[in-house]
């Protein structure tokens, strides 16, 4: 069921979340509510500052709220099983956006408790003992909300009923939306630049946030309030104001921003780093590292920290961590024989609470681009083989088969742990997709003498594709079975990491930022280049190989950096940022900023064209998106407007532009 707060300006609801995995936990008393009496006290104050790291839970990890960052862009699209959910937000003509069911709302839902939240904890803090340094916290949580707000809704409400930025007890039911620049120079930026002033630099608790935590979203939003400064391609804003900055700044001062408070970052790095392979970052036995510099965290010891079910979730609109979901397709549906007669089908990949596996939902599939163009190194650059699961493999052992051997393509025998089904990384030509004989399920073909099946990156379609490897689900109480691939899951989801400092820089260099030598353990010459070429010179060191599930120690990284362009633009960073960066949510905002969306993403080649529900459907079509100036802003969600006590006039002027 959809989560909804109608009135936002209202008292927010609170829960006390321990942060798990700490090295100190969060050790306030779980509670349902906090009365604005009790938010007078040190408890009280100290359960907000919990609640604020809880609340990412709504958010990331969600499957709708990474559904909403990523359908509709060059990333993904939809997946067979896919509802109007995705398909609405797909611009590709098979639905239409809707502001009552579109997933933006979990944004403005959940994130305007949250803002006053925090106002209470910066009014009430320091009254009730509570240091700067934790009421940096609050600060820093109340910019990170304003800063999803706006950029994906535009201007937002700074009064929730009490006064611009003051903690609200009224039941007022009015609201008046604040312009972009007053949004970012009011409330995004003051709360940054205290943040990073008072907060320590190494964290209070594991996933806690920083100094360097409150650089990375400074530099981000200077860099993103830049771009809309300039506005290269005249796309809308809304409430309509003149792109001009109150102090009197042009786009150039913050990218000049931008820049600078990125490579103070980079330089002063403590407690973080980049990890020595870009397997490192994403593999679940290495979670909580420190490269992920904030998370929304979970556990598998207790239903009640976790924030979802252990054993089996619906996957509704809360905490639930079942983002991996919606990026699996479903790969149960593969089958081997019994004998190497006659086929018998029987499934030899089943449901495991794995990494590479997990529960497959089918609704988002990376178009054929994903894989021809993003990923088109895959032998030097090892992040394709540490982003997606390329091999399927038999889990009879888990399943509590018999038997020791199963028989697959060729009739060749495969055993505990072999690849089923394995995804080539080009097209080879002379693979057999009849499904004659050898009966894959899944339309996969047979080349010979290979016991796997096998799909070319022409034959990916909506229905069967490589899943994503990286937010995968992970349990240590499997038990030497296929655990509990059902349940939410209890990985730390990861929300902001040191890598993207780089990226951030690198493109505020392209926006002409003024340039200078990094210093420190990630020296470069400061230009796009270098900075970008310290990312891809990690994704040149191969520690492990995860398609083959061997180790590789290999270092690629000069012939990477060789094939760096000698002049970076804004297109070939947005690509390294999808190669760093694919499926974990950020592509929509990245699209959106640069105002690159519609170049990128308005067509996409995918096979089953003819029927998306047929496994041997292998037609490749190309499909075209609509997408116009006014969707670089997502609709208010219906049930805010149903809350609100104006009139329909005022309701439908509150509304962006075209989603009335």
């Amino acid at each position: 069921m959809k989560r909804v707060y109608r009135k936002f300006f209202q008292v927010s609801v609170l829960t006390a979340f321990a942060l798990t995995g700490c090295k100190k936990i969060l050790d306030e008393t779980p509670r349902a509510t906090f009365t604005p009496d009790f938010f007078k006290t040190q408890a009280g104050v100290q359960g907000g500052i919990t609640s604020l790291y809880g609340h990412l839970r709504y958010m990331y990890g969600n499957g709708y709220f990474i559904n909403s960052n990523e359908a509709g862009t060059d990333e993904e699209t939809w997946a067979q099983l896919a509802d109007l959910n995705t398909k609405n937000i797909d611009f590709s003509g098979v639905g239409t956006v809707n502001p009552q069911t579109d997933n933006s709302g979990i944004v403005w839902n959940n994130n305007f408790p949250d803002i006053n939240t925090a106002s209470g904890v910066i009014e009430n803090g320091a009254a009730v003992g509570i240091s700067d340094a934790l009421i940096a916290e609050a600060r820093f949580f109340r910019s990170f909300d304003y800063f999803l707000l706006v950029q994906t809704f535009g201007g937002v409400p700074l009064d929730l009923g009490a006064g611009e930025l003051k903690f609200n007890t009224s039941t007022a039911r009015t609201s008046k939306r604040n312009t972009v620049p007053e949004v970012y120079t009011k409330a995004i930026f003051p709360d940054l630049l205290i943040a990073i002033d008072k907060l320590p630099t190494a964290p209070r608790v594991v996933g806690g946030v920083t100094k360097n935590v409150a650089r990375l979203y400074l530099a981000k939003a200077y860099l993103t309030y830049g771009w809309w400064l300039q506005n290269p391609n005249n796309i809308p804003t809304y409430p309509d104001v003149a792109r001009t900055d109150p102090a009197g700044h042009d786009a150039a001062y913050y990218f000049n921003q931008a820049y600078t408070v990125a490579a103070a970052g980079i330089e002063s790095p403590t407690p973080y780093s980049l990890q020595a392979s870009f397997y490192d970052v994403n593999v679940a036995t290495n979670d909580r590292n420190n490269e992920v510099m904030l998370f929304a965290d979970h556990t598998q010891s207790s239903a009640q920290y976790n924030g979802g079910d252990l054993s089996y979730s619906s996957g509704g609109f809360s905490t639930d961590n079942f983002a991996s979901w919606f990026q699996q397709w479903n790969y149960t549906t593969i089958t081997s024989s019994k004998t190497n007669s006659s086929w018998s089908g029987y499934s030899s990949v089943q449901r495991a609470a794995t990494q590479p596996l997990g529960r497959p939902w089918t609704l988002l599939a990376p178009p054929q681009g994903v894989f021809k163009v993003t990923f088109a190194d895959k032998l030097n650059d090892s992040r394709y083989d540490g982003t997606f699961v390329t091999r399927y493999r038999c889990n009879l052992k888990e399943a509590g088969y018999t038997g020791t051997t199963l028989y697959n393509a060729n009739y060749l025998p495969i055993g505990e742990g072999d690849a089923v089904l394995s995804f080539l990384n080009d097209d080879v030509g002379g693979v057999d997709y009849t499904n004659s004989v050898y009966k894959s399920s899944v339309g996969a073909g047979v080349l010979p003498g290979r016991a796997d099946f096998v799909i070319e990156p022409s034959n990916i379609s909506r229905i069967c594709y490589p899943g994503n490897f990286k937010l995968g689900p992970y349990r240590t109480d499997n038990n030497g079975g296929l655990g509990s691939p059902n349940g939410s899951s209890t990985r730390p989801f990861p929300v902001a990491k040191f890598s993207e400092l780089f990226f951030i820089a690198a493109e505020a260099a392209v926006k002409g930022a003024a340039t200078r030598a990094i210093s420190g353990s990630y020296a470069n010459d400061g230009t796009a280049r270098g900075l970008i070429n310290v990312i891809r010179a990690r994704a040149g060191r191969w520690r492990f190989d995860n398609g083959n599930q061997v180790a590789k120690v290999q270092d690629n990284s000069a012939a990477i950096i060789a094939a760096t362009p000698a002049s970076i633009d804004i297109n070939y960073i947005l690509a390294e940022r999808s190669r760093e960066y694919f499926g974990e949510g950020y592509r929509w905002f990245d699209l959106v900023r640069t105002q690159k969306w519609t170049e990128l993403s308005s067509s996409f080649v995918i096979a089953g064209k003819t029927n998306p529900n047929d496994w041997n459907d292998h037609t490749v079509g190309t499909f075209t998106r609509t997408i116009l100036p006014m969707n670089y802003l997502k609709p208010i969600p219906q049930s805010q407007l149903d809350g609100l006590d104006m009139s329909p006039v005022d309701k439908k002027a509150y509304q962006n532009p075209g989603y009335n």
